[in-house]
Formats: structure tokens, C-alpha cells, sequence
């Protein structure tokens, strides 16, 4: 599927409520699990995503419009989230994640983007050359990456619980 604006927006405004349908109100032991050493459990997935949408996509949004490949992004701190959200509560990553969302999402609808502006470039400081398209189909394969990432965690708290279905269940397996 070729990136389509509106197709983005539908399922970037839906990422606050699947996130809390899901996991407000769990105990401390399902959003503490993670897959072993240097991984994350749900609770740092949501600090991230509420971290970066404070501090990435929208930014870079404005950076290609402002300046195109002339001003460089400036590089995610992938772990900062733990330094800016430490001690918050889910619930309160949650609210603030939907917020920041549902604002961005807004300003996303009011930048008039066109295909026009779609076709812009932006410089990654990693990737090099990219597009403006590209960045906001990343963000949305982002969301359902983290979404899919939490899922994959937390079933695999039941990895041995399951016995012989093991075999069927493949968020288990792969």
C-alpha cells in the first residue's frame, strides 16, 4: 500500500485507546515483564511512544517542511524515556501519550499536506536522504511495532503455562 495521509491519521489516533484498552489497570507484574536482559516490558513501550511523541515525529514533520535537507535530525535518545518518565504510573503515560496524540494528530490534519509536500526531503541522521511520506508511514509501522512488541511480551509470560498448544500459538514461537 502506497502511504496515504488519511489512512495514517486512522490508525496513528487509535494507538492511545488500543494501549489502554490493553493495559490500563494491569498489576505491576504484567507491565514489569519484558523478554529477559536488555528488553522492555509494556510499561517502558509506553514511556517511549509518550517520550517520542513529545520529542520526535512531529518535530521532524516541521524540520522537512521548515528546512528540507538543509537542517539534519537531531538523533533519538531511544533510552531517555526512562530519565524523563521514571516513577510515572502507566495510567499517567497513558493519559499524557493520548494527549499528546490527539493534539499532534490535529496539527498533522491542519499542515495541509498534499502530495506536493508528501514529496519532501528531510536529512536522517542515520538514513540520509528521506521523505516526508516515508517519515510518517514510519511513524504509524512505529505504533503497530510497539503494539505487536507488547502482545509478544506479555504472551510469552505464559510461554510454559500453555503446554502442548505451544505449537499453534506462534506469537510464542517466533
Amino acid at each position: 500500500m502506497k502511504y496515504d495521509l488519511d489512512h495514517g491519521l486512522e490508525l496513528l489516533e487509535r494507538t492511545p485507546a488500543t494501549l489502554e484498552s490493553l493495559l490500563a489497570g494491569l498489576s505491576a507484574e504484567w507491565l514489569a515483564a519484558d523478554e529477559g536482559p536488555d528488553t522492555w516490558n509494556p510499561w517502558d513501550v509506553v514511556a517511549h511512544l509518550t517520550d517520542l511523541e513529545r520529542t520526535d515525529w512531529l518535530l521532524r514533520v516541521n524540520i522537512i517542511l521548515e528546512h528540507g535537507r538543509r537542517r539534519i535530525f537531531d538523533p533519538v535518545e531511544r533510552g531517555a524515556f526512562r530519565v524523563r518518565m521514571q516513577g510515572r504510573s502507566v495510567e499517567s503515560l497513558l493519559e499524557e501519550f493520548a494527549t499528546l496524540r490527539r493534539d499532534n494528530v490535529e496539527t498533522l490534519r491542519g499542515l495541509d499536506l498534499g502530495l506536493d509536500k508528501l514529496a519532501l526531503h528531510g536529512a536522517h541522521p542515520t538514513l540520509g536522504d528521506v521523505q516526508l511520506s516515508q517519515l510518517l508511514a514510519a511513524w504509524v509501522v512505529h505504533d503497530l511495532t510497539h503494539i505487536t512488541q507488547i502482545a509478544r511480551v506479555m504472551a510469552k509470560q505464559f510461554d510454559s503455562a500453555v503446554g502442548p498448544w505451544k505449537e499453534y500459538l506462534t506469537v510464542l514461537t517466533r
